[in-house]
């Protein structure tokens, strides 16, 4: 028999759009399609491996109908995968690169050691539509800053994705495969799981369904309704571009499309999956952006890191209206509005003085969408701490934002329960997917604010004008 090759899935849970897979078909080897829960994976916050536990459960059933079968693991990447090549003769292992420091080191050292063992190991593009060091400034340098970035990135062409193929070459006899629901996933999720549930849409048919319901109207808005998070106005991909449940080059694709057809919001779209790409561009040039100050000198900011302030945050009990429903909208639903993230995250940062940190590791917990590069971008540039010139003009006023983006009050009543005698749901599943030590109740009125806007937009001007500006 022809050996096989061992696919080493990780954030890549499709077969439409995947250059390790169109690589392993061009072979003709039969393929073994592997999950592994090592522990870079063990280590996910409670919401993104509950997340990737129902990926991985739908990828297996997409691959039974196609004859095949994705074999379950336990335990370290590279004994793992030294084992399954020993049972089965496997002579390579390919996967899809990841760019987190963390898994940047363990793909390299297993690449390392199967090659010095004579076993064929290759890592291919597959997230993103441009790796990281191939876009560069005239300089030979990175990018810092997002607007040349896209003007950059925009001029470059992005290969057409590779459609999905209709059989797999597979194994007569396969290894054995753990079960997934002995690898407990969800166990950290605990009563939040069933709320969370009802809004998940998992697996490739769904990200496709998504991003096609998405082009067939609501991009023609999306400029401006993407601000506004009372309005089905995003196409909510963030969730299965995470896992890898649709290709970015599909997605770019079908977006470019749009584009050209005139649609009106289809180049705000292109943006934003740039923004996306651009966020991979700064974790790879700058790996300490997830646990350290992206501006050194900003390590001397007196950011707090606990306190019952943070608490408050975290439990959309502060008392403003804004946050506390983006808030409760993570704990009911999985994620946030981006305007929401925006919203929450500076009032941490500048008007409660928090450190960014704080917020990151809690989003990290909390969302099925967290993305290590999105996650800890978008937290230092809300911070001030990260890739943007001027925090003095951006400490949002949660009041006069909700005037602007939630004027009716559409967002705050779907996800507030206390300043409504008749709360709705989803208001009120917040209360049941929040652990019962929190003792949170939707018959007592809605606390005041923790702090008052004007008093904690003075203290952090006064923090910059003391560490020598305005934060930049």
């Amino acid at each position: 028999m022809t050996p096989p090759l061992i696919l080493w899935f990780r954030r890549d849970l499709r077969l439409d759009d995947l250059p390790m897979l169109s690589a392993a078909l061009a072979s003709g080897q039969p393929v073994i399609p592997v999950f592994l829960l090592d522990p870079e994976t063990e280590s996910l916050g409670a919401a993104p491996k509950w997340r990737l536990g129902l990926g991985v459960e739908a990828f297996a059933a997409r691959l039974q109908a196609m004859g095949a079968r994705l074999i379950l693991r336990r335990g370290p990447a590279l004994a793992v995968l030294q084992a399954l090549i020993a049972e089965t003769g496997a002579t390579g292992v390919l996967w899809s690169r990841l760019y987190d420091p963390a898994a940047k080191a363990r793909d390299s050292a297993v690449k390392a050691a199967l090659k010095a063992q004579g076993i064929r190991a290759e890592s291919f593009a597959g997230h993103l539509m441009h790796e990281p060091w191939t876009v560069q400034t005239g300089q030979g340098g990175f990018y810092r800053v997002y607007t040349p970035y896209w003007r950059t990135v925009r001029a470059i062409p992005v290969a057409a994705p590779d459609p999905a193929p209709a059989r797999l070459p597979v194994l007569e006899h396969w290894p054995i495969s753990d079960r997934l629901e002995d690898w407990r996933m969800g166990a950290a999720m605990q009563r939040g799981a069933a709320i969370v549930a009802a809004h998940v849409q998992v697996g490739e048919a769904a990200a496709l369904t998504r991003l096609q319901t998405f082009l067939a109207g609501p991009v023609d808005a999306y400029a401006e309704a993407r601000d506004l998070p009372a309005e089905p106005g995003t196409s909510r991909l963030s969730e299965n571009l995470t896992y890898g449940e649709i290709g970015i080059r599909r997605v770019w694709h079908a977006g470019l499309a749009a584009f050209e057809q005139g649609r009106a919001g289809a180049e705000t779209f292109l943006k934003e999956l740039v923004w996306r790409e651009f966020s991979y561009h700064l974790l790879h040039h700058s790996p300490q952006i997830t646990t350290a100050n992206w501006k050194p000198d900003w390590d001397s900011f007196p950011w707090a890191t606990e306190g019952p302030q943070l608490t408050a945050w975290q439990r959309g009990m502060t008392g403003e209206p804004f946050v506390d429903a983006a808030m409760r909208e993570l704990y009911v639903t999985g994620t946030m509005h981006n305007r929401g993230r925006m919203i929450v995250a500076s009032y941490l940062t500048k008007h409660l003085m928090t450190h960014w940190k704080a917020g990151l590791d809690w989003f990290a917990d909390c969302l099925i969408d967290w993305d290590p590069a999105a996650n800890a971008m978008g937290w230092q540039w809300a911070a001030g701490s990260g890739p943007d010139a001027a925090p003095y003009f951006r400490i949002f006023n949660p009041a006069t934002q909700v005037e602007k983006f939630d004027p009716k009050g559409l967002y705050r009543r779907r996800f507030l329960a206390e300043p409504s005698r008749t709360p709705g749901p989803e208001a009120l599943a917040f209360f049941d997917a929040v652990p019962r030590s929190w003792q949170l109740d939707p018959a007592r009125p809605h606390p005041r604010p923790i702090v008052d806007l004007a008093e904690g937009r003075a203290r952090a001007l006064a923090a910059y004008a003391a560490r020598g500006g305005e934060g930049g």
